[in-house]
């Protein structure tokens, strides 16, 4: 099965998206501060941050190249962007090398519908490994499994979330390879650590749930899924498949050995992935099944619900789902959890469910991320929602491509600026780079380029994105970054990375802290990035 699979068309509410700019500009527009609107640096009501001469020298330069795509597009892939904390393994995967995996494993693909099945191929089918040879064939499936050449002003929704069903029998095989191809763009792309989704124990998972059913009472349900040590064959089934995809990793990017791939360096965690579209007790077991890995083994770090959250059954069992999540995190306090929350608008579903998805993955599930909240100003209370994710440091994750090619959503009509005026967190990521065909460079130019965004505040997004990773330890940074700018903890307080070697209780810091670690070595890549292009440049 795949790591993130969609049934065909489940039935939804609306289909069809709003055009134009609607209330969602207008209200974006109405709640900027001054610095948030002119791109500076600084809390919902605090004074831009002061920028090093260093810094000013390398935003002059971002100016002088903003009307030169070429020079502009190699100061985003060299900008230094922290981490991808919203990405999906196998929507993250270049195209061209999942039809190379087919074509590896004799697959075939049914020439009416573009997907993947497996040999013999029958009539009505092709060997994907034609593919290699018949360019016309190949460039279908790569319009069939990616948004490649998908006209941008029409709704790609259901084109987006199809993709996944037509290249599903390619991902689940290979786990260890596909990290491999992503571990390395991420590399590439000038990054420092992934968190990237999978589906564990997917088919175990789902008979679990089938055996034990639904019970309203979560705490009997929890009690049916461990009795007898149920839930911990499941969770030893999806630490056995870590471990596979770790030999197959290591194995393909020939880690340990002198033609290792730049991939082999780079910290990864995996996310859980829950499908929401499910029956309640598969959701209950998979969040289960999330929760208790992350707190079992340390590749795991959280869950997330995947799948369309306007679908029917998602919608329907969306409150009961955060009431879920609320029981669980008492039970499993050390994951963490971040939802794809609010990616949803007006015409995509009835304006009733645009009231409440953030407020609830933040108030009941007590989420610590939201993945895309788009719908933010059309819920109720919204402005109170987005004090409560500045008060307890809730950072929402921002793919800026996936938002406008499945909800048609970007520039003013996105709540990007909004959540920077109420002093939220924001990171940047990708969501699934292999079927919007874009990388997170991307990401970063279309932020700067579209709300005039000067180097430092691209640089404290970039920080931000391994402030609120879930990488273990402490952090280099103290108290609210976004709130009181990115200050040193009190032990590397005076440090200059890349200019001197910490101090010996700051050296403790970074050493017994992954997340210090990393974060100082961006530190010390932003130094360079800004001798690259500071003063004379």
């Amino acid at each position: 099965m795949s790591d993130y699979t969609f049934s065909a068309h489940p039935p939804r509410r609306h289909v069809v998206l709003a055009a134009g700019l609607g209330a969602a500009a207008l209200l974006t527009s109405a709640v900027l501060p001054a610095h948030a609107a002119t791109g500076r640096t600084a809390g919902a009501a605090g004074a831009p941050r002061p920028t090093t001469a260093a810094e000013a020298a390398t935003n002059a330069y971002l100016s002088s190249v903003r009307g030169d795509p070429a020079r502009l597009r190699a100061f985003f892939t060299r900008l230094p962007k922290g981490g991808d904390l919203h990405n999906h393994l196998s929507g993250a995967v270049s195209t061209e090398y999942l039809i190379e995996l087919a074509a590896e494993d004799g697959l075939c693909v049914d020439t009416t519908t573009l997907t993947a099945v497996t040999p013999p191929c029958a009539a009505g089918t092709r060997p994907a490994a034609d593919a290699r040879t018949d360019r016309a064939f190949h460039d279908a499936i790569v319009r069939a499994w990616s948004m490649q050449d998908f006209p941008p002003d029409e709704n790609g929704h259901d084109h987006f979330f199809d993709s996944f069903n037509k290249f599903g029998e390619v991902t689940w095989r290979h786990r260890g390879k596909l990290l491999t191809d992503v571990a390395d763009e991420v590399v590439r792309q000038n990054q420092f650590y992934l968190e990237t989704m999978v589906t564990p124990a997917s088919d175990s998972a789902k008979k679990l749930a089938a055996d034990v059913g639904w019970d309203p009472d979560f705490a009997a349900l929890h009690d049916k899924l461990v009795a007898g040590g149920k839930l911990d064959k499941v969770v030893a089934e999806a630490r056995t498949e870590a471990d596979d995809a770790d030999a197959e990793f290591h194995k393909a990017a020939a880690c340990g050995t002198g033609a290792a791939h730049p991939g082999c360096r780079l910290p990864v965690r995996w996310i859980s992935q829950v499908s929401r579209g499910s029956a309640p007790e598969r959701v209950f077991t998979q969040m289960a099944l999330g929760m208790r890995l992350a707190e079992r083994d340390p590749r795991f770090v959280a869950v997330n619900l995947v799948q369309p959250e306007d679908w029917d059954s998602s919608l329907r069992d969306y409150s009961l789902q955060m009431r879920m999540l609320r029981y669980l995190r008492g039970v499993y306090p050390k994951a963490h959890v971040t939802l794809h929350a609010g990616e949803l608008w007006p015409g995509l579903v009835k304006p009733e469910d645009l009231k409440f998805h953030v407020r609830e993955a933040v108030e009941v599930a007590g989420t610590e991320r939201v993945g895309h909240g788009v719908d933010l100003v059309h819920e109720d209370h919204w402005q109170r929602t987005a004090r409560t994710m500045a008060a307890r440091q809730v950072a929402v994750e921002v793919p800026f491509t996936s938002n406008a090619q499945i909800l048609g959503v970007r520039g003013a009509e996105h709540p990007f600026n909004t959540y920077r005026a109420y002093g939220v967190p924001v990171v940047l990521a990708t969501d699934d780079p292999g079927v919007s065909r874009i990388d997170i460079s991307h990401e970063y130019q279309y932020a700067s380029v579209t709300y005039g965004l000067s180097y430092p505040v691209l640089k404290d997004l970039a920080r931000a994105s391994l402030q609120y990773a879930f990488l273990p330890g402490r952090s280099l940074w103290q108290g609210n970054p976004t709130r009181d700018g990115y200050r040193p903890a009190g032990v590397c307080r005076g440090a200059h990375p890349g200019l001197t070697n910490p101090p010996p209780a700051c050296r403790l810091l970074l050493a017994t802290s992954p997340k210090a670690a990393a974060e100082w070595r961006q530190e010390i890549a932003f130094r360079q990035f800004e001798n690259t292009y500071g003063p004379g440049k």
